[in-house]
């Protein structure tokens, strides 16, 4: 049994118990969970190991790893999660990323109907001239996937990212569809608030959201907070109980065709850097990947987002409400060209739907592949951070993070 560490405020208990049920029937290994209300925080919750592919002792004295048994004398204690920990959340970095441009469009420094070209004359390129903002923010520019993928090293550097993107012709007419952009999300939100703000995108999340609001969270984490940040790794879901008659879920064909053909623009997309990166390398987690490569407590996402729509103690608000409006108003919605389900996008954020349940049809936030949750529910006052370092399969609706939404919602709905 995980010894469960933290908090929750009078009448959420049942989200305690939805926490702690993880780890017992659904192989969490190491998680975080906060939850704001109206500004307050009512759970800072946190359990199992810092490290998802550590060692861990079993009861005859040997050890447990991915690789089979070794010496007991090999056995190593794992690092406990604590309350500082954090983890590389991937894809809930693009909700941090994409409130930015919908910060400097709120102060007048960027226009979200001017094309891309106006600020990135590059970027006019094979058929990308009527290229808009928002089509950036709402996955509708058309470039998800590169024709040549970026080594690793590429994708960091800072340069070939940018350049790749602004010479790549696009999948389809920009702007009459969308398609998820897992990866080249990073470069075009980091080059277009680069050329706007002259600085990158990282540094300004720095600058002006992770310090004011005394935030765990990096686009870019820096050398003195790499000891608190654990390790990432695949894990497989705890064998389904078998109970006669129960149908097995199975993801759709179409799905399931579209990951393993390597010609899909599916593959296509989430293969724009390969080799696939090494996420818990210390090169990778440094760099400003905007689509992917955040680093962040549980804590600082929910505060994060429970700070877009209200203000927090020592905190000012972020979105006016305008920006909200913004941020969850439908931009794109149907068959996704790259996720082939259906989903829903506003300006930077998935939207409550089938492919992602949140709380309620105002929600707005993003999920990781693999896992970690973060969103905002105006209508509840809700800011939502749930962080793991159990990678499962899956790009949205991981059960541990739907757990957490139904116990949240059971309460906050009640």
């Amino acid at each position: 049994m995980v010894d469960v560490q933290g908090t929750v405020a009078d009448g959420f208990e049942p989200v305690r118990d939805a926490f702690a049920e993880n780890f017992a029937r659904r192989g969490e290994r190491g998680a975080a969970f906060a939850l704001y209300v109206e500004g307050r925080k009512v759970v800072d919750l946190w359990g199992g190991v810092r490290d998802a592919d550590s060692v861990a002792p079993k009861p005859d004295g040997g050890v447990d790893t991915d690789g089979g048994d070794s010496e007991a004398g090999d056995a190593v204690e794992p690092a406990p999660w604590t309350r500082e920990t954090a983890q590389v959340v991937r894809s809930v970095t693009k909700g941090v990323a994409a409130a930015v441009p919908l910060l400097l469009h709120q102060r007048g420094q960027l226009d979200l109907d001017a094309r891309v070209g106006s600020y990135w004359p590059e970027f006019k390129a094979n058929g990308k001239e009527r290229v808009l903002v928002r089509h950036l923010l709402s996955h509708r520019a058309g470039v998800p996937a590169l024709d040549t993928p970026l080594t690793p090293d590429e994708a960091v550097d800072g340069v070939s990212g940018p350049r790749a993107v602004a010479a790549q012709a696009p999948a389809w007419e920009p702007g009459t569809d969308h398609g998820y952009h897992a990866q080249t999300y990073s470069w075009l939100l980091g080059e277009l608030v680069r050329r706007v703000t002259g600085r990158t995108l990282g540094r300004w999340v720095a600058e002006e959201i992770a310090r004011p609001l005394g935030l765990g969270l990096w686009i870019g984490l820096p050398e003195s907070e790499r000891g608190r940040v654990g390790r990432i790794a695949g894990v497989e879901p705890p064998a389904a109980p078998a109970t006669a008659g129960a149908p097995r879920l199975r993801p759709k064909r179409s799905v399931a065709e579209a990951y393993q053909d390597p010609e899909s623009l599916t593959r296509r997309a989430f293969g724009a850097i390969a080799p696939a990166p090494d996420e818990n390398d210390a090169a990778y987690r440094a760099a400003e990947l905007a689509a992917s490569g955040g680093v962040a407590t549980a804590d600082a996402l929910a505060r994060f987002y429970a700070a877009l729509i209200g203000p927090v103690p020592f905190g000012r608000r972020l979105f006016a409400p305008a920006t909200v409006t913004l941020a969850r108003t439908e931009e794109s919605t149907g068959p996704d060209r790259v996720l082939v389900v259906g989903t829903r996008f506003g300006l930077g954020y998935m939207l409550h739907g089938p492919a992602s349940p949140l709380l309620g049809p105002g929600s707005f936030g993003h999920p990781g592949r693999g896992g970690s949750l973060a969103f905002a529910d105006p209508a509840t006052g809700v800011g939502f951070g749930y962080v793991t370092n159990g990678m499962r399969r899956g790009v949205t609706a991981d059960p541990r993070a739907q757990a957490l939404v139904r116990a949240v919602r059971a309460v906050v709905t009640a």
